[in-house]
């Protein structure tokens, strides 16, 4: 597994009460394979993706990424996992308008440290990905010039720069028309079994499910998963 979460509590205070955000949930996905995780605003399920990132702790429960436990660890440990072996792909890519194309994806590796020589040696790397994900020959163009389906793909581009085992995607086809959004999935699909790395991928469409392999339903911080041939639409 690339994936697991093992009976997570996530309890967070509420004026003189609490609530609950996740009730004893469980949630894996394996190398190779897409997951659906799906509910109801409120159920859940945005809580349960910050689980797996590490950038919320449970109460309780277990949550590993590709060997490495991430419960329980400091902040600067779980920055360095998430670092390392996590991709996120945002709802809203968040693309530096200032920066070129190819540039958003060298961002990332300026975060983790890298500077000059080794920073314009992976220049080959970016456009290598940039290239699978049907972008080749818009390294150089500004954000302002990309459709919006476009900005995604530079979205799940940056998010493969570390070569990550993980790949975690917040709603990343809400902004998208149906077109857009299929195409986008069908990406995922191809990468994750190119690369054979896990992803967990956050959707409120339910025409998108029989893309993955396995869905979670969320409710009321209640998971439920499943294959995705078992769950209708």
């Amino acid at each position: 597994m690339s994936l697991t979460v093992t009976d997570a509590t996530v309890i967070y205070p509420d004026g003189d009460s609490t609530v609950t955000a996740l009730d004893n949930a469980s949630f894996s996905v394996q190398a190779g394979q897409m997951g659906a995780i799906v509910g109801e605003s409120g159920s859940g399920k945005s809580t349960l993706l910050a689980v797996s990132a590490g950038l919320t702790v449970p109460n309780s429960g277990l949550v590993d990424v590709a060997g490495h436990r991430i419960d329980g660890k400091d902040d600067k440990e779980r920055t360095a996992i998430r670092r390392d072996h996590i991709g996120i792909i945002f709802q809203n890519p968040g693309l530096i308008s200032s920066l070129k194309v190819r540039d958003q994806l060298l961002m990332t590796d300026h975060i983790r440290g890298l500077r000059g020589k080794k920073l314009r040696e992976r220049a080959g790397r970016a456009d290598e990905l940039l290239e699978r994900v049907g972008l080749g020959n818009m390294g150089d163009r500004r954000i302002s010039q990309l459709s919006g389906g476009q900005r995604q793909r530079v979205g799940v581009a940056r998010a493969l720069m570390g070569s990550p085992e993980l790949l975690l995607a917040d709603e990343p086809t809400s902004a998208l028309d149906g077109a857009s959004s299929r195409a986008v999935i069908a990406l995922l699909r191809e990468l994750v079994t190119e690369m054979n790395v896990a992803c967990a991928v956050v959707t409120h469409d339910r025409t998108l499910l029989s893309e993955f392999d396995t869905v979670a339903e969320v409710s009321d911080g209640v998971v439920r998963q499943s294959d995705s041939h078992l769950v209708s639409a």
